[in-house]
C-alpha cells in the first residue's frame, strides 16, 4: 500500500471515534434586570445578549473565597481574551457596601478592563432576587469570620451564559477540569 494512501486511512480511521461534544443543558432565561457596574453605569440584561458571559458571585470585603474566585476569573479573561464575544460579569453578594466606586476599587486589583469585565451591584432586594432566583446562588449573611469581615454564603462556581441570555452550564471553581470545561464551552458558545 503507498505511504500517502496509509496516512488517509489513518487519519480518515483516527476520525471516525470522533463525536460532537454533547449539547449544553439550558437552566433558564436571565429575567430583565437594572443594576450599577464599578463605573457607575446601569448595567442591564441587554450588556449580556449577543455575548458568552462568564458569571461568578462576590464581594470586596471577603477575605476566603473571594479573592481566589476573582483570580480564577482573571485567568479565565486570559484565556478568552482572543474571543470578542466573551464578557465576565461579577455580582456583589454584599450590595449595601459594594457601591460603585468600592467596586472599582477591587476591580483594579484584577487588572479588570470594564469594557469586557464588570462588577455590578444595586438594591438589596433586587440584587437577592436576582442572585437567588435565576442565578440559583445562596446569598446568606452568617455573621462575621475569624478576622471580623462578614461572613455572606454564597456559591463558589461559575455560570456560563449564551449569546441569548440563557444559562447553559454551572462549572465548580474548585476543579480545574471544570474551569477547562468552561473555557471549551464558552469557545464553542461563542462559535
Amino acid at each position: 500500500m503507498p505511504r500517502a494512501l496509509l496516512v488517509v486511512l489513518l487519519i480518515a480511521v483516527a476520525g471516525c471515534g470522533k463525536s460532537d461534544p454533547p449539547p449544553l443543558q439550558d437552566y433558564g432565561a436571565i429575567p430583565a434586570f437594572a443594576l450599577h457596574d464599578q463605573t457607575g453605569a446601569v448595567l442591564d440584561q441587554q450588556w449580556l445578549a449577543g455575548h458568552v458571559t462568564i458569571v461568578d458571585f462576590v464581594f470586596t470585603r471577603c477575605d476566603t473565597i473571594c479573592p481566589v474566585l476573582s483570580l480564577k476569573m482573571a485567568n479565565l479573561d486570559e484565556r478568552t481574551k482572543d474571543l470578542a464575544d466573551v464578557r465576565l460579569l461579577s455580582f456583589s453578594v454584599d450590595p449595601a457596601h459594594d457601591t460603585p466606586p468600592v467596586l472599582a476599587e477591587y476591580a483594579a486589583r484584577y487588572h479588570a478592563d470594564p469594557a469586557r469585565w464588570r462588577f455590578v451591584t444595586g438594591q438589596y432586594d433586587e440584587v437577592k432576587t436576582l442572585v437567588e432566583g435565576a442565578l440559583m446562588t445562596a446569598m446568606e449573611p452568617a455573621g462575621t469570620t475569624a478576622s471580623g469581615a462578614p461572613d455572606i454564603k454564597h456559591g463558589g462556581h461559575f455560570l456560563l451564559v449564551d449569546k441569548d441570555v440563557h444559562i447553559r452550564g454551572i462549572y465548580d471553581s474548585s476543579e480545574e477540569s471544570r474551569l477547562d470545561a468552561l473555557v471549551r464551552d464558552a469557545r464553542r458558545l461563542a462559535r
